[in-house]
């Protein structure tokens, strides 16, 4: 049902508002197979196969030709009017600012040249001319000639829906929220692997919904690093490049014992914690060990929803988490995070809560410890509703790959015996990494259609 309100509700919208690139990759999410069953009148079961992950027909690329430029001069700024009619406004300092010329830019790293000591933040205009070839040229006070493409002007307007269309076009930050009904996005490791629309479709489900679901990779170490060398590069923390969820002796975390984990993020105990967890199933237990993962954003809308006071409670104050001992090296961590943390705009952006690692410092005032437990306790128990959670038991070389900035995890106790011991290896990666290999493979796919 998600994934089919999301087929008739959201993708229309993004069509409007992305790239066809973009556009058609998001299609293809909506044919990605999921992990539960529905009836094949609602949503057609398709696995990700290479060039059927994507429509092949492509949509029209938009072209914007120039009508007229001038210089507004008392306002310092140019105004472009264009042929599909409308008009965007560019100020003069950022025009000069943003020169294209070889010395300038370096081209080569799309890079700036023009030093800001050298900007006269104060610059006219003398002479503005449309060309031929739809490019606007702007001779300065002091005889530098600037010339810049339509098609870079208008997606740099400065209209409040080109600047959101194209930062959400950038950074994807559009989620789509979900709960016990979702349907996780599934798709074939060696597929990912191998062919560019795959890991497209692969990174953009992983980005909007969060978790992403790999079948088909050989149950033995090393598969984890092997797909982050897909996306670019391990995080390295204190438990290594890699790390092996497994009983220890004397463990250094609760992960590597049976018992059950609660929901939760990994390294909170960090004050940049990994942006992406992959989980890869090498042997499961005897019994038990089921996993479940919740929707944090969601959760944190709901709470907001349902008790104002404690969300604003969960965004406003640093919480103190510590994490001690020895594996990769001997660490001491000790970091202050809010649980919830917003941006600007009072957008969830990254959930940080460990029970585990929620140090007994707590550095808050008096008055105020009771209203963070009370605040903390309504949150965990909207995170523990069953209708918020979604279970999946993992078999032998499956990997799941998922949001820790977004998901909240945690697995059921299990029992092992010595022929058969519950064994995942793990690894992280940064956002930063993944939407640049998701920009990259956008770009790939773009020319090759």
């Amino acid at each position: 049902m998600w994934m089919s309100m999301f087929a008739r509700f959201a993708l229309p919208v993004l069509q409007r508002n992305i790239s066809s690139l973009t556009y058609k990759a998001l299609r293809a999410c909506c044919r990605i197979e999921m992990t539960a069953t529905a009836p094949s009148s609602i949503m057609p079961s398709l696995h990700i196969r290479g060039h059927q992950t994507l429509g092949s027909a492509s949509l029209p690329l938009a072209r914007h030709s120039v009508r007229h430029a001038r210089a507004l001069d008392e306002e310092r700024l140019l105004e472009v009017e264009w042929e599909d009619g409308g008009q965007s406004l560019y100020p003069f300092t950022w025009l000069r600012d943003n020169c294209q010329c070889p010395l300038c830019t370096l081209k080569s790293a799309q890079a700036r040249l023009l030093l800001l000591a050298d900007l006269d933040i104060h610059t006219g205009v003398d002479v503005v001319e449309v060309s031929n070839d739809n490019k606007v040229s702007v001779v300065w006070p002091d005889q530098h000639i600037s010339v810049f493409d339509a098609e870079w002007l208008k997606k740099r307007c400065f209209s409040t829906a080109a600047r959101q269309a194209v930062q959400e076009e950038l950074f994807l930050n559009k989620r789509y929220y979900w709960d016990a009904k979702l349907r996780i996005p599934t798709a074939n490791y060696q597929e990912v692997l191998h062919d560019d629309k795959a890991a497209l479709a692969w990174l953009l489900a992983l980005r909007r919904v969060g978790v992403v679901y790999l079948k088909g990779a050989p149950a033995e170490r090393g598969h984890v690093a092997r797909l982050a060398e897909r996306i670019g590069y391990l995080r390295l923390t204190f438990y290594g490049h890699t790390w092996q969820v497994q009983d220890k002796p004397m463990a250094n975390n609760v992960a590597y014992t049976s018992g059950k984990l609660s929901l939760h993020t990994d390294y909170p105990a960090l004050h940049f914690p990994p942006g992406v967890q992959f989980l890869h199933c090498i042997n499961q237990a005897v019994k038990g060990g089921e996993s479940e993962v919740v929707d944090g954003f969601h959760v944190a809308e709901q709470l907001q929803r349902e008790d104002p006071e404690a969300f604003r409670t969960l965004t406003s104050l640093y919480v103190d988490f510590t994490d001690t001992g020895t594996d990769y090296c001997d660490f001491m961590l000790q970091s202050k995070n809010r649980i919830i943390d917003v941006d600007s705009e009072g957008r969830v952006t990254r959930i940080n809560y460990n029970n585990a690692t929620r140090d007994a410092v707590l550095d808050l005032p008096l008055h105020q410890v009771q209203c963070f437990y009370r605040a903390l306790k309504v949150f965990v128990d909207i995170m523990n509703r069953p209708e918020n959670g979604v279970h999946y038991t993992m078999e032998p070389g499956d990997i799941v790959t998922f949001d820790n900035w977004r998901l909240l995890h945690g697995r059921r106790r299990y029992v092992s015996r010595p022929d058969r011991l519950r064994h995942l290896e793990g690894a992280y990666l940064d956002w930063d990494e993944v939407m640049s290999r998701l920009r990259v493979l956008r770009r790939t796919v773009q020319d090759d259609v």
